[in-house]
């Protein structure tokens, strides 16, 4: 799962708060799309009102945020591709061009999920001195039992202010109300059959789709798989039973092999000093930068996501071992923290979870003696849902096997930490009529990586050709 706004709790100080409310039920046509008058350049903006609750009619309606890329080529448009880039939590309203064949062929068409972005939206907070709480208790895991405590508590503080200040919307936000809504925006662009490509948690959207509405649908490409067995059931905290903190060393070894000619460091050095203290570095911009072991390890990992920021790692680890070398600079600029937790929202519905936090510490200790860092990272990362009382009727956990007439594409690189490999594996068994296409590298996602990768993605999309069992693409 790509939820970084979970996992993200940094300069939360400058995020706004709004008290929002429901979309009136009357605002748009249920069957089509309003378009709006301004957008972001090359693109067409409209929203889709759509109903807060698919098993009560009267319950009213929540509005979703739509942008369509237009195909280059209209005179040959072959129809639309719909888009989601994981979370859940993230925006994918602005869609990108996917590869530049489909750009030219299919209108692409993006929509931030219900509780995210410019769609309806969860307000937790009431108060911006709430803010603080937040940023003690998420994006981060305890190293003794007294912060394991306090993270206990601080989580307990921000889900009951969920609780109470959520509001119904909070009550509706599974993956299946929100394949529910893909649905609907499918009818409302006059299609069909789904055309899709998900990345990340946008592939189990897809997997619940597929089996939710499989006459519906007619070519899914589902890019960095998520086990929808794994994600919706079991005993065992969700994050730790999807396991990408296995492929945490994976990653993680592929680059200090890359890195063994020119890098001086050393790696399991560097995590024993921080774990007896935080270091001070300087970043390139000039400014002095605390580093503890816990968003060591977060940066790690955001690194590790893809191949193409080695520089950047090589870089933060030097920094880590030698403070007089200089640390690449954080990205800037607040989380959504609506949208965060909202995402927080969907996990917390769609999956089953422990409902004692103190169970979490185990799972986090296990996890750990697999991925040093990465486990407990991994593993909390659901611990609000240990005390978030959300539930939603319109959840779907299964069958996943259901039937579908096309092949659904999955795609996945064999060192994924968000991702792993072996739940890609075990999905292409699970769905009933699925391929998948390995990606010889680490990272996360593979569209964009590998010229095999988006041809491959451009004849599904086109021709409806898949790849031959074990097919393997060589990164660019």
């Amino acid at each position: 799962m790509t939820s970084r706004k979970l996992r993200t709790a940094t300069a939360l100080g400058a995020a706004a708060l709004a008290v929002g409310a429901l979309a009136p039920a009357a605002a748009a046509s249920p069957a089509g799309i309003v378009w709006e008058a301004s957008c972001q350049a090359g693109y067409d903006c409209g929203h889709l009102d759509v109903p807060l609750s698919y098993q009560d009619s009267s319950a009213g309606t929540v509005r979703l945020a739509v942008a369509r890329l237009p195909a280059t080529d209209q005179a040959r448009k072959l129809g639309t591709i719909f888009y989601n880039p994981g979370g859940p939590g993230s925006s994918g309203r602005f869609a990108p061009a996917l590869t530049p064949s489909l750009h030219a062929r299919y209108d692409i068409v993006g929509f931030d999920p219900r509780g995210v972005g410019a769609s309806a939206k969860i307000h937790c907070f009431t108060d911006p001195s709430q803010l603080e709480v937040l940023q003690r208790a998420l994006g981060t895991f305890p190293l003794t039992r007294a912060a394991e405590q306090q993270q206990i508590a601080d989580t307990r503080t921000v889900t009951g202010l969920c609780e109470q200040n959520a509001g119904p919307l909070a009550n509706h936000l599974s993956t299946g109300t929100i394949a529910r809504d893909l649905d609907r925006l499918r009818a409302a662009f006059g299609e069909p059959k789904l055309r899709y490509y998900g990345k990340s948690y946008g592939t189990y959207l897809g997997e619940t789709y597929a089996n939710l509405f499989p006459a519906r649908v007619g070519a899914l490409a589902l890019d960095a798989v998520d086990d929808p067995v794994r994600w919706s059931t079991g005993t065992a905290p969700m994050s730790y039973r999807l396991r990408g903190f296995e492929d945490g060393p994976r990653a993680l070894q592929s680059f200090l092999d890359a890195c063994a000619a020119r890098c001086t460091f050393d790696y399991s050095a560097i995590l024993d000093r921080l774990a007896t203290g935080p270091i001070t570095v300087t970043d390139t911009t000039g400014r002095p930068v605390t580093v503890t072991y816990q968003s060591a390890i977060a940066r790690i990992h955001s690194y590790l996501t893809d191949a193409e920021s080695a520089p950047l790692l090589t870089a933060f680890l030097q920094a880590l071992a030698d403070p007089a070398s200089p640390a690449p600079a954080s990205p800037a600029g607040p989380p959504d923290i609506d949208s965060m937790l909202g995402g927080g929202a969907t996990l917390c519905s769609d999956a089953e979870n422990p409902r004692d936090p103190a169970v979490w510490w185990d799972f986090a200790q296990r996890a750990d003696q697999i991925g040093r860092g990465f486990g407990p990272y991994d593993v909390y990362k659901t611990l609000p849902c240990a005390t978030w009382e959300v539930s939603d009727t319109g959840r779907y956990a299964g069958p996943w096997n259901r039937p579908t007439a096309p092949i659904l594409l999955l795609a996945n690189r064999q060192g994924d930490l968000e991702t792993p490999y072996a739940g890609a594996q075990r999905t292409e068994r699970l769905l009933a009529n699925a391929r998948l296409l390995s990606l010889d590298t680490y990272g996360h996602g593979s569209r964009g990586k590998s010229a095999c990768v988006d041809a491959w993605l451009d004849r599904y999309f086109t021709v409806g050709a898949v790849p031959a069992p074990g097919t393997l693409c060589a990164p660019d």
